[in-house]
């Protein structure tokens, strides 16, 4: 074995255990509060008592958003040129049909619950800075 090789064999393979998007914000507690009380996450470790926060890691189940405050940011409007199919983020869970049904008649709610051709019912949200993120699972059912 060259030497090369033999430090290439010797490396540890990393384990991956989630990708988490950030969302910059300009009011972090706010789109944290949002999070909470519309979607039902939670607020992961401890926040500032005094606001502006810089930053909240918030988590509903596994999964997992983190948000950075950018004073004055405003993310570009995306409801005429951006396709259907393109998000923000995507989260994957059991029981989306009965998620979906407690948030019926959302107004943060843009698409419908609806049966993929790959099997996985879906629904999409819109926060109140743009992002968008796509509710799936169920596949099974």
């Amino acid at each position: 074995m060259t030497p090369a090789a033999a430090d290439t064999a010797s490396l540890v393979q990393p384990l991956v255990r989630s990708a988490v998007p950030t969302f910059i914000v300009p009011d972090v507690a706010a789109a944290a509060r949002w999070y909470v009380e519309h979607l039902g996450f939670q607020i992961a470790g401890t926040v500032p008592e005094a606001e502006p926060w810089g930053f909240a890691s918030i988590s509903l189940g596994s999964a997992e958003l983190m948000l950075i405050r950018l004073d004055g940011y405003q993310r570009p409007p995306s409801t005429a040129e951006r396709p259907e199919w393109m998000w923000d983020a995507y989260i994957r869970m059991d029981g989306v049909r009965a998620y979906c049904e407690r948030l019926r008649n959302a107004p943060f709610v843009i698409a419908p619950l609806r049966k993929q051709r790959h099997g996985d019912w879906e629904f999409d949200v819109r926060d109140p800075n743009g992002y968008v993120l796509v509710f799936g699972g169920d596949a099974h059912h």
